[in-house]
């Protein structure tokens, strides 16, 4: 990097985050609409995490990492909407050069994560219903914590590269990021010059991520279907599709819209859309996950009621 590029990006101390531009009023109104969203992701999630932690039935690979998966939602989602919510009541909108990276790198490392964790449970299901006899033997307790601990470690060591390469670009004015949060494409866009290598880069990452990890889990389910197929037994058919179900939902909420937005993130996408795409898997996805996985899932509800009458309980006392 040349002199004058080294003066460029260290001139930039701050983004401007433009988020929703509306009135007064419709920012207060979005503002108690995605409270309410965010305060009830969080409720929903907690509420299996601590039905995964407290009920003895649930201690099996499945439901630990699903509480697993939950916990990463509640992290996923508290990267960006606090944040989000913060401008709604602001004028200035102002977020620091090094807040902004750390907001890039948390939210697309916890991203990459639930890209893994739905590998993961997708694996799982396989090894359940296809090799059912096997699956004791082969989801040890040293498999599954490995699984646990891989899924939250993978994204933060693969989002490094793309992080520090974005970073490293040379910003200039005008700062104004025409988001409600510090997404990589418009980041670069800032950039006083069009570095085509790390664009190369970062499309070449996300291809390889959201293709492999999407096929992997779409082989897994095929799978799974034509084995729960041969299966004799009808309740054993609804119970096995009844998981599966929940399952894939989950996958297509979430690969469904992020293969939109950063397969080919050169593509132009208008502003709007990009911005609607977006909340739509960091906002109403987390929000939805814990609804499809518990209403589908007697055991998950059953626990759950349990979790709910216990904090009653312990409101009344």
């Amino acid at each position: 990097m040349n002199m004058s590029s080294r003066e460029a990006t260290h001139s930039v101390t701050h983004f401007i985050l433009l988020g929703f531009s509306s009135s007064p009023e419709m920012q207060l109104l979005y503002f108690g609409l995605f409270s309410a969203a965010y305060i009830l992701t969080l409720m929903a999630n907690t509420a299996i995490v601590c039905a995964v932690r407290w009920d003895q039935r649930l201690h099996t690979p499945m439901y630990i990492f699903l509480g697993n998966f939950s916990f990463l939602e509640i992290c996923y989602v508290t990267t960006t909407v606090p944040n989000m919510l913060a401008n709604f009541l602001s004028s200035s909108k102002s977020i620091s050069f090094v807040s902004c990276f750390a907001q890039f790198y948390f939210f697309f490392s916890f991203g990459c994560d639930e890209g893994f964790y739905l590998c993961i449970m997708a694996f799982d299901r396989y090894l359940a219903i296809c090799r059912p006899l096997h699956y004791p033997c082969i989801m040890t307790k040293e498999l599954y914590t490995g699984l646990v601990i891989f899924g939250w470690s993978c994204g933060f060591i693969l989002f490094l590269t793309p992080v520090v390469l974005i970073s490293q670009l040379p910003f200039c004015n005008p700062n104004v990021i025409d988001h409600f949060m510090c997404d990589p494409v418009p980041l670069m866009m800032l950039s006083c010059s069009e570095d085509t290598t790390t664009q190369l880069i970062y499309s070449a990452f996300n291809a390889v991520f959201m293709t492999g990890t999407f096929l992997f889990i779409l082989c897994s389910y095929a799978l799974v279907i034509l084995a729960v197929l041969r299966m004799p037994s009808a309740a054993s058919k609804r119970k096995a599709f009844s998981t599966c179900a929940s399952h894939l939902a989950v996958v297509i909420l979430f690969f469904g819209s992020v293969m939109v937005m950063y397969v080919s993130p050169g593509s132009g996408h208008p502003v709007k859309v990009q911005k609607i795409v977006t909340l739509f898997y960091s906002v109403i996805t987390p929000l939805c996950n814990p609804l499809i996985y518990s209403l589908r899932n007697n055991e998950m509800k059953a626990a759950l009621k349990k979790v709910f009458w216990a904090e009653i309980s312990v409101l009344k006392t």
